[in-house]
């Protein structure tokens, strides 16, 4: 589990973050969302480590990362897995190779062993006979997959993702939330996810943050954020007619 309580993040004299506390759970995928600017990519990147908050704490397990050694902070982010939002890919470098390069900073394991894990969770995310393939031959999807695997390589306590469906047709993107979700109860990982996707959010959300300016402005599951009066939730994810009628279908068979 992840706890975040009250922190405070400022770039000179932008407040980014204000006062945002909400927790993770292991084993459910938790969606950060928010317009352009709400604060969600600063907030990602203090749960990672990247960035510190001037105020509050962020706890992985009831460990606080401020009050950790700086070989404690290390052997933490090597608990962490991370799927970037173009993928981040090593152009020069073989599929396997990019699957790999986790194992290879952060484990003493023998090549064989190595070879061994990457073959393992590449065949978790279907992608069998890709191993000596560059990322330039593989579809956008398909770099995708590439990146959870390498994600997950490391058997990650937290898997944190960046827009994962971002570039992605519809088809291929639930292909992407339904594979995350899978290896989130699979391997019980705590699982955060920003998105601008509302299909994400309707079909994976069990935990929702929505961020407004720096604040958290509401939190809840993807049932009940169709029941919410919450002014700034409802004109963010209904902005579109179909999203209307979702949640005038799902309240009539709910009344």
């Amino acid at each position: 589990m992840i706890e975040v309580k009250d922190i405070e993040k400022s770039f000179g004299e932008a407040h980014i973050l204000k006062g945002i506390s909400t927790s993770f759970e292991k084993g459910k995928t938790s969606l950060v969302i928010g317009q352009s600017g709400s604060g969600k990519t600063v907030f990602l990147k203090c749960l990672l480590g990247l960035f510190t908050p001037e105020a509050g704490t962020i706890s992985y397990d009831g460990k606080i990362y401020s009050k950790l050694t700086d070989d404690e902070k290390r052997n933490l982010r090597a608990e962490m897995g991370m799927v970037f939002q173009g993928s981040a890919l090593f152009d020069s470098m073989t599929i396997a190779e990019n699957v790999m390069f986790p194992l290879r900073m952060f484990t003493k394991q023998s090549r064989s062993e190595m070879e061994d894990r990457v073959d393992f969770v590449l065949k978790r995310v279907n992608l069998i006979d890709a191993h000596h393939k560059m990322p330039s031959e593989a579809s956008g999807g398909m770099q995708k997959r590439v990146a959870i695997a390498r994600a997950i390589v490391n058997n990650p306590k937290y898997l944190f993702c960046d827009e994962p469906n971002s570039g992605l047709d519809p088809k291929t993107a639930m292909v992407i939330d339904n594979l995350i979700q899978e290896i989130t109860d699979e391997y019980n990982i705590t699982t955060v996810i920003n998105s601008h996707d509302m299909n994400s959010v309707m079909e994976i959300g069990e935990k929702i943050v929505f961020l407004k300016d720096g604040y958290k402005a509401w939190e809840g599951s993807n049932k009940n954020i169709f029941k919410t009066d919450n002014e700034a939730v409802t004109n963010f994810v209904y902005s579109s007619e179909l999203f209307k009628k979702v949640r005038k279908m799902y309240i009539e068979e709910n009344e």
